[in-house]
């Protein structure tokens, strides 16, 4: 690893201390991303919309060598997830991936590609370009959702079919 180069890493966490571990982050000048979704949650006496982890238990952190100890060591945080005893580096583009699906607002746009439910495809356009897929349905010819895998657990993108190109 450079000792200055950059990369994301998913650090897994206490169960429900995802916030707080945001919060030591921050105190530590890491820089991290968790990803919030709203959620209406019910009670005996009333119902409220809060935010919680699209992940739970996980937490994102942008951080070079001198930096990924100083990640992994805040309160809360429990192991960087990892294969063969060696952290994985999550690519740039699933984290836009992330990002994209929380905060889409695009406009549709027609396209005359045929499209079918199973084909792999690749994003050709946007923050996303390269970032590949499996299409999982097409909603006419404005949208099509891809079923894209991040941290073993997928997420489902809405894409112009105009951003997309088929690949083999």
């Amino acid at each position: 690893m450079d000792p200055n180069e950059r990369h994301w890493y998913a650090i897994y966490v206490k169960s429900r201390a995802e916030k707080k571990v945001a919060i030591e982050l921050e105190a530590e000048n890491v820089t991290y991303y968790l990803p919030l979704i709203k959620v209406l949650r019910s009670w005996t006496d009333r119902k409220k919309w809060v935010e919680e982890p699209l992940f739970k238990s996980y937490i994102f952190v942008y951080v070079n060598k001198s930096e990924y100890y100083k990640a992994i060591y805040v309160p809360n945080a429990l192991k960087y997830v990892s294969f063969e005893k060696q952290a994985v580096i999550i690519p740039e583009q699933q984290i836009e991936a992330i990002k994209y699906f929380l905060e889409e607002t695009e406009p549709p746009m027609p396209d005359e590609i045929d499209l079918k439910r199973g084909m792999m495809v690749e994003i050709i356009q946007g923050s996303m370009t390269g970032l590949k897929g499996e299409l999982v349905e097409v909603n006419g010819k404005n949208r099509v959702k891809v079923q894209i895998d991040v941290v073993a657990k997928s997420i489902t993108l809405q894409i112009p079919p105009s951003k997309l190109r088929v690949i083999e």
